[in-house]
């Protein structure tokens, strides 16, 4: 039986839940706003080569540190149900597999596809594969378990023909594609490294910090010349190392997913308090300070390394990621302060319905505009310019948030 890697308890922690659930209300704020006109550049997401990072750029980080944040908890959760290191390491790669597949999915029907060539539209296609998500990862317990099996069976047959009818490309020759993978699937192969780091460091902050520099040190390297130079004088091996390559921004991801893990360790690993320290009052400023000091490490870093390795997200270079991450530092520690030091929890309510069902919070608008569209209608949303478009986006934001807490009610959840 695996021990637990470390003094964390076996528990929900309400900062990380509110932290979830921000990050989740803005993601559907930001994915509206990308469509109205007549907003601030800061108010969408800046282009690759810009140098930048607008408030948008930061919500798909934040869902990687929370995925970091959670990573403990979690797989002390599993230690605890006595689970052997098989069991605990099929659960995550079939987690992560859930992701990706559901990242794969999505983005074909965003991109890609030829209408022409396929037997229903794109929408149709989509809602449909939703719905096979549903049926396999959904949460519904009969009371026949052969009920259960032929529901998750039914699932994987519809992914499956979804799959075969697929069309994509210029001719409708292609079948699915990875493309970039989607959202999902890139938390997914960022959740998948960073557990096997995390297991392999014990869950020791200094290994997995460290864990950190490797990450950037592989990213750094294949965008070198030298590693440029090396695969024009060894062609041989030149496919093998372009697939090495290719693997620069899933390590990037896991950096920030590592810093999310070193953040949960920072504020609820009894280790990390002085030993001598016996009131908890006293224990919390120590917290604080190893936040502030991995705080500024992190902006030292991305200052230093900007330079040569420009702020941008869709290319998930090292400045991006720290910047990141240091944000994400600086926001938990607030809420740590707010929610777990000062009990200040009522407002929590808007929030709630993503912090614990955040899948159906996340695929939720996709499926509402996939139904309009077979519909024949048009966002009414995208009617809006300027400040009444971001007051539509707020509004339509909260008004996800009240459909999934209805969900929420009757059990309609999908498991992550």
């Amino acid at each position: 039986m695996l021990k637990p890697i470390n003094t964390l308890k076996n528990q929900r922690v309400i900062s990380i839940d509110a932290f979830r659930g921000i990050t989740f209300l803005i993601m559907i704020i930001v994915n509206e706003l990308a469509s109205v006109s007549g907003i601030s550049v800061w108010l969408k997401h800046m282009p690759a080569d810009a140098d930048a990072m607008s408030f948008p750029d930061i919500v798909f980080p934040a869902f990687l540190f929370i995925v970091g944040m959670s990573i403990p908890f979690g797989i002390n959760h599993r230690i605890a149900q006595a689970q052997t290191r098989w069991q605990l390491n099929v659960h995550i790669f079939l987690r992560a597999l859930a992701l990706i597949i559901m990242g794969l999915f999505m983005v074909n029907a965003e991109s890609g596809y030829h209408q022409a060539s396929m037997p229903i539209s794109i929408q149709a296609w989509s809602l449909l594969s939703y719905l096979a998500f549903l049926l396999i990862w959904g949460v519904y317990q009969f009371k026949h378990v052969l009920i259960n099996r032929i529901l998750t069976a039914t699932g994987v047959m519809l992914l499956v023909v979804l799959a075969l009818i697929y069309r994509g490309g210029e001719n409708g020759t292609q079948s699915m594609t990875p493309q970039w993978w989607g959202i999902l699937g890139l938390i997914g192969w960022a959740y998948l490294i960073s557990c096997g780091i995390y297991q392999l460091c014990s869950g020791k902050q200094k290994h997995l910090l460290f864990s950190v520099f490797i990450c950037t040190a592989f990213y750094v390297l294949v965008h070198s010349t030298y590693f440029g130079h090396f695969i024009e004088s060894n062609q041989s091996i030149a496919s093998l190392m372009k697939i090495i390559a290719s693997l620069d921004g899933h390590v990037a991801h896991s950096s920030i997913v590592l810093l999310g893990v070193i953040c949960s360790l920072i504020f609820f690993e009894e280790d990390t308090v002085i030993s001598h320290l016996r009131s908890h009052s006293k224990s919390e400023p120590r917290r604080f300070i190893n936040a502030a000091i991995l705080f500024m490490i992190l902006i030292f870093a991305a200052t230093a390394l900007r330079p040569d390795f420009k702020i941008s997200k869709i290319y998930a270079t090292p400045s991006w990621c720290f910047y990141s991450a240091a944000i994400c530092i600086a926001v938990f520690s607030f809420l740590f302060w707010l929610i777990d030091l000062r009990k200040i929890q009522n407002w929590m309510i808007a929030i709630k319905p993503a912090a614990i069902n955040p899948l159906v919070c996340y695929l939720l608008p996709f499926a509402i505009e996939a139904i309009l569209h077979l519909s024949g209608m048009q966002s009414p949303l995208r009617r809006f310019e300027g400040g009444m478009g971001i007051f539509a986006a707020l509004f339509y934001s909260l008004l996800i948030m009240f459909s999934v807490h209805g969900l929420n009610k009757i059990n309609f959840r999908i498991k992550f």
